[in-house]
């Protein structure tokens, strides 16, 4: 008569530990990630005397001082950046349009614009600033 021995039973490796590696990275990266587009340039905004925190989302529209623009982090021409604007307008009329001006940049080059965004039909045009230091 033969015995016959139990095969032992292979025990599949889980994966829920790679899963938990997955998890840490993804929480990393969106905690050093930037959300917000950033300028292509140096871009320093002016400091505020009051007001209120800049709501989310929107379109981040960037002048340097030399008046260079960029639309969400990519350098391009005044025609680009309204063309831009006006396509995301046509999806979304509400949409909040920053304009993230160096302080030192004249106004020759920011108010002109503004006034072509807001004959786009945009509605909502924040112009960032810099929180003033505490004392």
């Amino acid at each position: 008569m033969k015995l016959r021995r139990n095969r032992q039973r292979v025990v599949p490796e889980t994966i829920v530990a790679l899963i938990d590696v997955v998890f840490f990275l993804l929480v990393f990266f969106m905690l050093i990630g930037r959300m917000d587009a950033s300028s292509p340039f140096e871009v320093a905004p002016p400091l505020a005397l009051s007001g209120a925190d800049m709501p989310a989302g929107g379109v981040t529209v960037s002048i340097a001082q030399d008046g260079a623009l960029a639309l969400d982090g990519f350098a391009t021409d005044r025609a680009a950046v309204l063309a831009g604007i006006s396509a995301r307008l046509d999806v979304s009329p509400q949409l909040l349009i920053r304009i993230n001006a160096h302080k030192d940049t004249a106004l020759r080059r920011v108010m002109p614009l503004i006034s072509a965004i807001e004959a786009l039909g945009a509605q909502n045009v924040a112009l960032v600033v810099t929180p003033a230091p505490l004392p």
